[in-house]
């Protein structure tokens, strides 16, 4: 039995307790707890606690490692707890008993003496070591620095602790109280407990509390804010009480009420549908009847601001005069007859339909019902068109010049890499800085309600988990629907049947088909050499010579200059890059101008041409590639326009069979297969030894092999270029081919006939082999470039061979007899077979 001095009263404390857990509470010496104990076995400790008067009412008071656990087991119970006092006990009706207890000393558990009924262990005192420092006395200080104003942040603790922690007698005492006071975890309070000595349980108190305040002031910091905050709207709204008072008594009108009544004399001036005017009304009285500084004021006014600005009813008048629009889409763009009569076709049936409702109306016939003169009006006013062409042949800035040709206003969406389906419908009232999609904010842009819109780059739409924004363009881009465009911003129909639609695109195979089918496919091709010059020199030239400084006189362009800046610069379907040649020019003569002082004309010749672009970056060098046989000259479509592909076959002691290289797609992998089995089937008819095949290898390559390649046109050139190996007669120098081919020899039509044509043309090949059942397709090849070739129409691979090789020699032949048939050094020689023209 230890004696122990608490507060002038000595208390013996036995070497054997009963041991009361503790679940989240953590008593400490010298302080008085309130407890409540509720489970039966602890009830029966404290029964026979009090009725034991040897015990002097004294129980060990231990924290639990877990307080979920009602009973814990000794290894649950933390070793170091508190031997305390039962002062006072109360039976509560619910069957529970409140104690009031008074810690005594730190004790420390040797041994659990039982479990059963309730825990009880041998314990020692533990008391806590002061050391009487002057480092001691600073904690003290610091503690109960950091206590006064934890005291004063909080508010639900009294004055009284303070007055108590000054007045505490030891550095234990001080400690014990503030951690007793302070708000922390369970772990935290043990830990306090535990320390040893007095000084360490003082530098982490202070820790502890350190934190506490930060947080607590934070919060504090965070109160006063929005406090201030709220006094300032509730000052706002006092002032603004007021202001109308004062405005009531001068007889001014309310400023509420002016912004008010400025929108309702927009909305009725602008010319809004029955259902449109009906929601700006709704939304303008819903705004009548809220104070101006909610929040939901603001959003009501910038819908009302949308509303009122877009052109409901301000439209342009098309100006009708035929010959006017040719001379604008003429004085604009070279060429491009497609697209101009389709715009002049436009115009015609529009200025025969307004004189034909004239007539009517003079006339005093009957009207047609103003639903079905509404249908008839959207079913013949939705013009939607889709340029599809290659980079750089104008399908921009056509619709700049189609809307000057029209007398109306124009506009310009790009739509490559929009991903959001709400950037074409836009977004819902329901978010913060919703708005309308493009369409509508661009029609409130161009104020006009029948624009020529040109959505750029329609190919390249993207989609992801936000939407499909060509799905949304479905109902912008369709004569039948669009009459009632619903953005989700507005809510309301808006009338997209008055605009004149142009799309854009390099090529049509990414735009989806019910999209594709809405709009009129025009087709812009790649510009021939002549195309190209002309435009040049009637565009191109007099636009560089203004924009880098310099006046018509002082630099002019020969049409040799520009034919060779075409075939030895640049190599395009269409003129971008000639204009850039162009330009660099005219700014070196106006360097030259400004260094020499010199004031033109600097005239531009073929020869000197070099001197502005350097050396030529493009070469014919198609008579070079195809003197060596298994050569052969192909003709490939590409999105920029038409391009010369040289196939190239080589042959070599091998077993390892046919070899492709040259990044092939599937398709035109199955077109080399198909090409080699012709050639194999008809090895005997060209004088190929049968067992060739079998102990030599066959390599096809296509060069610029970083570019990918697909399509089965290539197919005769391929089979071309094998029969040009094997029999070592070398391919034509003048001339290129396209066709697909079956296993049977046949030659299938295929696609791209003008771009084709048009790039053998700029490569300088003459003659041009197609397919029989594509000589249609000549008619969009322009006439002067059809007078300068020479077509081949096939229907076999046997008339391709014939066409596209040279005639066969005798250094041929003996070429051929010694490749192809030559035997093997070992074996025995074999009979040489002669080799013949086919």
């Amino acid at each position: 039995m230890t004696n122990v001095n608490n507060e002038q009263m000595e208390f013996n404390i036995p070497a054997e307790l009963p041991v009361l857990p503790l679940r989240g509470v953590v008593v400490y010496p010298m302080m008085w707890l309130p407890l409540t104990v509720g489970q039966e076995r602890s009830i029966r400790l404290v029964d026979d606690a009090l009725v034991d008067t040897s015990q002097q009412r004294i129980i060990g008071l231990f924290t639990s490692r877990d307080p979920n656990v009602e009973e814990p087991t000794p290894d649950q119970v933390y070793e170091v707890g508190t031997a305390a006092v039962v002062h006072r006990m109360l039976r509560a009706p619910d069957g529970t008993i409140r104690l009031i207890v008074q810690g005594i000393e730190r004790i420390r558990t040797t041994g659990y003496l039982q479990e059963q009924p309730y825990l009880r262990a041998n314990v020692e005192v533990v008391p806590d070591a002061e050391e009487g420092s002057l480092e001691q006395e600073a904690l003290m200080r610091t503690t109960l620095d950091l206590f006064r104003r934890l005291v004063s942040l909080v508010p639900h603790m009294p004055e009284e602790l303070e007055t108590a922690a000054i007045n505490a007698q030891s550095p234990r005492q001080l400690a014990y109280l503030v951690a007793a006071s302070t708000r922390m975890e369970p772990e935290q309070a043990q830990e306090i407990l535990e320390i040893d000595p007095v000084s360490q349980k003082l530098v982490r108190l202070n820790s502890i509390l350190s934190k506490e305040l930060e947080v607590l002031e934070l919060g504090r910091k965070i109160q006063t804010q929005a406090q201030d905050e709220m006094t300032k709207m509730q000052r706002e709204y006092f002032l603004r009480e007021q202001l109308k008072a004062i405005q009531k008594e001068l007889g001014e009108g309310d400023e509420q009420e002016a912004e008010i009544q400025d929108y309702e004399r927009r909305i009725a001036e602008a010319g809004m549908p029955a259902e449109a005017d009906k929601e700006a009304r709704r939304e303008l009285d819903r705004m009548r009847k809220m104070p101006t500084q909610a929040a939901e004021y603001t959003v009501i006014k910038t819908y009302l601001d949308w509303m009122v600005n877009l052109p409901w009813s301000i439209s342009t008048s098309d100006d009708l005069d035929i010959a006017h629009a040719r001379a604008v889409l003429n004085e604009d763009h070279y060429g491009l007859d497609e697209i101009k009569d389709r715009i002049l076709e436009f115009l015609a049936v529009r200025k025969l339909r307004l004189e034909r409702r004239a007539a009517q109306a003079e006339g005093g016939e009957t009207p047609v019902e103003d639903e079905h003169k509404d249908m008839i009006r959207r079913e013949r006013e939705g013009v939607i068109l889709c340029f599809v062409g290659p980079p750089g042949t104008g399908k921009t800035s056509l619709g700049q010049s189609i809307a000057r040709a029209l007398g109306r206003k124009f506009v310009r969406l790009a739509l490559g890499g929009i991903r959001d389906e709400a950037e074409i419908r836009g977004f819902r009232r329901t978010y913060i800085g919703s708005m309308p999609g493009r369409i509508i904010q661009s029609l409130r842009r161009v104020e006009s309600r029948n624009p020529v819109f040109m959505l750029d780059e329609v190919d390249k739409l993207g989609r992801d988990f936000r939407g499909d924004p060509s799905s949304a363009l479905l109902e912008v881009l369709d004569p039948e629907q669009n009459a009632e465009f619903r953005d989700h911003y507005l809510d309301v129909p808006f009338d997209l049947s008055q605009v004149f639609f142009i799309t854009t695109a390099n090529w049509v195979d990414t735009i989806p088909q019910p999209l594709l089918d809405r709009m009129e496919v025009i087709n812009l091709s790649s510009y021939t050499e002549d195309e190209k010059v002309n435009i040049a020199k009637g565009y191109l030239v007099p636009r560089q010579i203004k924009e880098n400084g310099l006046r018509p006189g002082e630099v002019a362009f020969e049409e040799p200059a520009l034919r060779r800046i075409v075939r030895e610069y640049t190599r395009e379907a269409g003129v971008r890059s000639l204009e850039r040649q162009v330009g660099t020019i005219c700014r070196k003569v106006a360097t030259q101008m400004v260094e020499k002082g010199g004031a033109g004309p600097v005239v531009v010749t073929a020869e000197s041409v070099p001197q502005y672009l350097g050396r030529p970056k493009f070469l014919e060098d198609v008579a070079e590639r195809v003197e060596t046989p298994g050569v052969a000259t192909g003709l490939a479509w590409t999105p920029v326009g038409g391009d010369v592909l040289f196939l190239e076959a080589t042959k070599m002691p091998g077993s390892k069979g046919f070899m492709l290289t040259g990044q092939l797609g599937d398709v035109m992998k199955e077109s080399a297969q198909a090409a080699l089995s012709w050639v194999r089937n008809r090895a005997k008819d060209y004088g190929i030894a049968e067992d060739f095949f079998t102990k030599n290898d066959i390599h096809v390559h296509i060069p610029a092999g970083a570019t990918p390649k697909d399509g089965p046109s290539a197919g005769v050139t391929m089979a071309t270029a094998l029969v040009s190996l094997l029999t070592g007669r070398p391919v034509r120098k003048d001339v290129a081919m396209t066709g697909e081919i079956t296993l049977r020899g046949q030659v299938l039509p295929i696609g791209g006939v003008k771009e084709k044509v048009l790039a053998a043309k700029r490569f300088g090949l003459t003659t041009v082999i197609l397919p029989k059942r594509n000589e249609g397709d000549l008619e969009d090849v322009p006439e002067a470039v059809r007078a300068k070739m020479k077509f081949v129409f096939v229907e076999r691979v046997e008339e391709v061979i014939e066409a596209a090789l040279t005639p066969a020699t005798n250094s041929h032949e003996a070429e051929a007899l010694e490749q192809v048939s030559a035997p093997e050094p070992e074996a025995a020689p074999e009979p040489v077979i002669e080799v013949t023209a086919s």
